[in-house]
Order: C-alpha cells, then sequence, then structure tokens
C-alpha cells in the first residue's frame, strides 16, 4: 500500500484518461528519435571520443563553468560554434530546456514583454514563468496577429524590449515557422527575434545551421541550436549578440548555478558540427528519406501538408493514439502515441521521426502498415 494516497489516485485517474506515462526499452525501427542524421550512435562519434581520451580530454567538468568547470573544449566549442552559425558569440548549456529556461529568465527585464507562438517548447514556458516580463502568446504562426499585439502592448503604455519567441521547426507539428517574415517584424517593431532551431539544426537551413541562418548577421536575433538532436550527443548552444551572452554567464541561474557540461561531450559536438559542415551527402540523404516519407505518406494514408523530418498522425482520442502505436509496435515500428498536456487536448497524435537509422525499403513498409492500422483501430 502506498503512502502517498493523493499522488496514487492522481495516476490512477491518469491511467483510466490513457494519459500515463511510463518508460519504455527501445525496441523496433527507430521511429521515434531525433537522431536525424543517424548520429548518435556513428563510427564517427566513436571515433572522436576514443581521440578525445587519447587527448586528455577529461570526462566530467567537477564545477560549474564559472568555477573550475570552465575547460579548454568548452570555449573551443564556442568559438567553432559562433563561427559555424554566424554568431557573435556562443554559450554551451547542458540541454535545451536549460538553455530555453536560462533564456527566458535571464534575458527578458522587467518591463519588456516575451510575444510566442502559441505552440512554443515547454521549457520557454518555464523560463517565462522565472523572467520578469510580461508574457503574451500569438496564434500559432500568425505574424499579423503578433504584429497587432506589439501595437496593442505599446498602444497600452508598454515602453520596454519587446522578445518574440519562435520555434523554427515544431517538435509536435512539423511545420516550419515563417522566420523571414518575423524577422522583418522584428526589424520594423526594434523587437528581438529568439529562434528554437532545435530540430531544424544538421538538417535545415543552409549547411544544417537552421532556419534563421540567412539573417544571423542580425543583433536582434537570438538563436538556440541543440546537440542532442541531428549533431547526435547532448546539450545546446546559444548563439547571439556578445552583450546577450555575457548576460547569461552573469544573471542566468540554469549557467551559474548548473555542473558544466562534460568536456568530452564538448568535443563530440566539435566533431559533428565538422561534419555536418563537411558532409554534404548526409543532409542529402536525410532529405531524401523525408520526400520518400512524404510522398507515401500523401499516397497510402492521405496524410497532406507535411513539411519536415516529423510526421504528425492527428488521432484525436488519447486512447485510439496508444491503440494505433501499441499496433505498430507489435509490427516491430518505435513509434509513440503524443498526448496532452504535450499537445492540446484532443489532438493526441502519433509522432513519427524519420532519421537515417531506417532505411527507404524501412520507411516504406512502416507506411503501408500504418495505412492498415489506421483502418482496423476504430475512432
Amino acid at each position: 500500500m502506498t503512502g502517498f494516497p493523493r499522488h496514487a489516485r492522481a495516476l490512477e485517474a491518469l491511467e483510466a484518461r490513457g494519459r500515463r506515462r511510463a518508460l519504455h526499452p527501445r525496441a523496433g525501427h527507430d521511429f521515434a528519435s531525433n537522431d536525424y542524421l543517424g548520429l548518435a550512435g556513428s563510427e564517427l562519434l566513436r571515433a572522436a571520443a576514443r581521440a578525445a581520451l587519447d587527448r586528455g580530454v577529461p570526462v566530467g567538468a567537477g564545477g560549474s563553468r564559472l568555477l573550475r568547470g570552465n575547460a579548454d573544449e568548452h570555449e573551443r566549442l564556442e568559438t567553432e560554434a559562433a563561427a559555424f552559425f554566424g554568431a557573435g558569440r556562443a554559450l554551451f548549456m547542458g540541454g535545451g530546456f536549460q538553455a530555453n529556461m536560462a533564456i527566458f529568465s535571464a534575458l527578458p527585464l522587467q518591463g519588456d514583454l516575451v510575444l510566442h507562438d502559441a505552440l512554443i517548447h515547454a521549457s520557454a514556458h518555464d523560463g517565462m514563468r522565472l523572467g520578469r516580463a510580461e508574457t503574451c502568446p500569438f496564434p500559432h504562426n500568425d505574424v499579423t496577429a503578433a504584429e497587432a499585439a506589439i501595437r496593442t502592448w505599446r498602444a497600452n503604455g508598454g515602453a520596454g524590449q519587446v522578445w518574440i519567441a519562435v520555434e523554427s521547426v515544431y517538435s509536435m507539428d512539423g511545420d516550419f515557422a515563417p522566420v523571414a517574415d518575423l524577422m522583418a517584424l522584428a526589424d520594423r517593431e526594434d523587437a528581438v527575434l529568439v529562434v528554437d532551431e532545435a530540430h531544424a539544426t544538421g538538417l535545415w537551413g543552409s549547411a544544417g545551421r537552421g532556419l534563421s541562418h540567412d539573417f544571423a548577421d542580425r543583433p536582434n536575433l537570438l538563436t538556440l541550436h541543440t546537440c542532442g538532436k541531428a549533431l547526435g550527443v547532448s546539450g545546446a548552444l546559444i548563439c547571439g549578440d556578445a552583450a546577450l551572452i555575457d548576460t547569461l554567464v552573469n544573471k542566468a541561474r540554469a549557467f551559474i548555478y548548473a555542473t558544466a557540461p562534460s568536456p568530452l561531450n564538448a568535443a563530440l559536438v566539435r566533431a559533428a558540427l565538422t561534419e555536418i559542415a563537411l558532409d554534404n551527402p548526409l543532409r542529402n540523404r536525410a532529405l531524401g528519406r523525408v520526400k520518400t516519407a512524404h510522398d507515401l505518406a500523401a499516397r497510402l494514408c492521405g496524410l497532406t501538408g507535411l513539411q519536415s523530418q516529423i510526421l504528425p498522425v492527428v488521432l484525436g482520442d488519447d486512447k485510439r493514439a496508444l491503440a494505433v502505436a501499441a499496433a505498430l509496435q507489435d509490427r516491430g515500428y518505435d513509434i509513440r502515441a503524443i498526448r496532452p498536456p504535450t499537445v492540446p487536448r484532443g489532438t493526441a497524435r502519433l509522432r513519427i521521426s524519420i532519421t537515417l537509422n531506417v532505411s527507404s525499403d524501412t520507411i516504406e513498409a512502416m507506411i503501408r502498415d500504418l495505412a492498415q492500422v489506421l483502418e482496423t483501430v476504430p475512432a
């Protein structure tokens, strides 16, 4: 008998609604990970790890960056990342969630406005809750509504800095943000555009530099590039104006009080960045798989409007999403159901991820099986 009956009842309620989460081992063909370029288990990164260890790169940092945890590998990575992404400075942090919390808790000040896309990541919301700026959502990808919100805020006396927060590729819908239009809005309204490039880095934009890379020289652009998706490692790089990066070093509690990322991890991110800068065939193969998946999904399942490597199959009902996922898992595919609160109520879905960890033949077999399962699992 549990000593925490209220928690037990809450878990039972989640179970009844089809929303209880649990950890499961990896099994089946990979249609669930964010390892878009197949680098996570690659010989490239294994060789980079061996080489780094052989030259004495430590596994652990031993402390925060502001104490003894600041290693040469961290600084080399930040220098190389700033050059690669075309930014004034870069800051390496332990992960994207931590980095978003740092950005939104430390950079927007009291009297400022954070205007964010309604589908922005949970980590940005958590950062905003810790910050002192006013916050306001705008409808997904609606630049006109965002502009109206800024003007309304200013008409009502808002006089601080406006920060426009978006993702370039949305993690649950797989669609692209209208980055060029948002950048133009930021320029017109003297705002800062904050772009989370997590699902674009390594795959989209010039040499995988992200969808905002065309505007990398703008001082009013701040970007976040996570290292645990297409780069195959872990951590995150915040790239932008030197004053903003230095403010994070001085003010962001998620940076100041956290043990630094492993120097070995920094060395592996350096190797991944070098690979995506040089190996266009790797990226081209991945984009070819994405196109194959789009064509098959449209022809066999009637899924249209797909844009990226993330294929959402919106089923609506939580339990149906679980049932369809389970049926596909039984056929050998690692496909997971995504339910509220990760996605809005009534939009439970499969989130199918296309990576280089599966062949084109496996992608075709999966989509054929998906079409059959959707017909057999009742709505």
